[in-house]
């Protein structure tokens, strides 16, 4: 009936969000969603920040610059100066979200049909944006050290690729893998970047969730030591894991040609991110609570990642394998013996639930794999959820095994 344009005429939602119905059955157990814990939020700080903030109605109330309010800028860079990078008021659009900003880097840069590479097991919202906008997508497989750089050289030598437009990878604590790429591959990776002329995404929303480990300077930063790859670094960053999403503060950072175009394209999708939160986010900064905020939520988020870890270990033994992260949100697990496709289906049976690993492929499914976040239920929910997905598993199992063989 209605003449959809040719991405929406069969579009597919989020695999993840569609497992939200599940979350308010009674007594669930959530290890799916990439929320943040709500009673970790610091409702006290914001609350004062949000006071301060309204003491300039206008302020709050009026229209604002699409590249962000003066205020909320000048403390993104100086927290971008804690971490170690630098960067310019004519670098750092403010966004909402950093998937805004991702939307809007795809539609000043990537034409249909261009080629884009994304590290795998990948963020299904990237996956999902790259498709809507009609980019071919390939895909760099990732381990316990992130990215494998070897191989996107190898791709990026032999020719056998269109000049892709842009890499995205989450080098800290990936999602879903919790990966962390190594000091020397992020070095590496650099150096292809200026080689090649690829410009890198460095979505960087979970780095400040450390618990365990030596911190790795984020590509922004390690720019100043490989010449020239400053031209080719595109930075996303979000207060949604460590404040609050509900702010819908994120930021990019990028060459200032490549800002400017971001600017003008957001200036046709909502004018500028909400005046309001954008100043209750400032105050928030400027009365360094982030910092007072974060050795909490780290500290209760390592505890968490321990209480998963130890009980898979504890319930599957070798029947499951998994990589430790030493941040972030997200346990990324394989169990070779069962689809998690199906494993999901009696687990939610169990009161469980988790996102199977097959919506985080772009191509070559992998769907012995799947997702556990740790971050919203208590160290004893995490327990207790633990067991619920061993008692699915063997349910599953035992299923398998009663069900009747396929005649050939």
């Amino acid at each position: 009936m209605y003449a959809f344009a040719a991405p929406f005429q069969h579009p597919a939602g989020s695999p993840i969000r569609e497992l939200f119905k599940y979350l308010g059955e009674p007594g669930m157990i959530s290890f799916a969603g990439g929320y943040p814990a709500s009673d970790l939020f610091d409702v006290t700080g914001l609350e004062a920040a949000t006071t301060r903030a309204y003491q300039t109605p206008a302020r709050c109330l009026q229209y604002g610059p699409t590249d962000g309010l003066p205020e909320l800028k000048r403390e993104l860079i100086a927290l971008m100066s804690r971490r170690g990078a630098r960067c310019t008021s004519d670098e750092l659009l403010v966004t909402t979200g950093s998937q805004q900003g991702l939307d809007l880097l795809l539609r000043v840069l990537v034409s249909p049909g261009e080629v884009v590479l994304t590290e795998q097991p990948a963020y299904p919202a990237t996956l999902q944006a790259l498709r809507l906008g009609q980019a071919e997508v390939m895909t760099i497989p990732v381990d316990s050290e992130g990215l494998d750089v070897k191989k996107l050289a190898a791709l990026l030598e032999s020719g056998a690729v269109r000049q892709p437009k842009l890499l995205y990878t989450v080098p800290t604590f990936a999602n879903p893998s919790g990966a962390t790429l190594s000091l020397a591959r992020r070095i590496a990776l650099l150096e292809l970047a200026v080689r090649f002329g690829l410009l890198i995404i460095e979505d960087d929303p979970y780095s400040d969730l450390r618990f365990a480990g030596d911190v790795v300077p984020s590509m922004l930063a390690l720019s100043d030591e490989v010449p020239g790859s400053r031209d080719w670094i595109v930075h996303f960053a979000s207060l949604s894991k460590i404040a609050a999403p509900g702010l819908r503060v994120g930021w990019m950072i990028a060459p200032p040609e490549v800002a400017r175009r971001c600017i003008i394209a957001k200036q046709t999708v909502d004018l500028c991110s909400s005046p309001w939160t954008q100043a209750i986010a400032a105050e928030y900064l400027a009365d360094g609570a982030l910092e007072r905020h974060l050795p909490r939520i780290t500290g209760i988020y390592g505890s968490k990642c321990d209480a998963l870890c130890d009980a898979l270990h504890a319930e599957f033994g070798d029947a499951i394998a998994f990589h430790r992260p030493q941040g972030g949100m997200f346990v990324w697990a394989r169990m070779g013996a069962l689809s998690s496709s199906t494993l999901l289906a009696h687990a939610i049976d169990n009161k469980v639930v988790f996102v199977p690993g097959k919506a985080f492929f772009a191509d070559n499914v992998d769907d012995a794999t799947l997702r556990l976040s740790f971050a919203a239920p208590s160290p004893d929910a995490i327990r207790d959820g633990v067991r619920r997905l061993k008692h699915a598993y063997e349910r599953a199992l035992r299923a398998r095994r009663a069900a009747p063989a396929k005649s050939s």
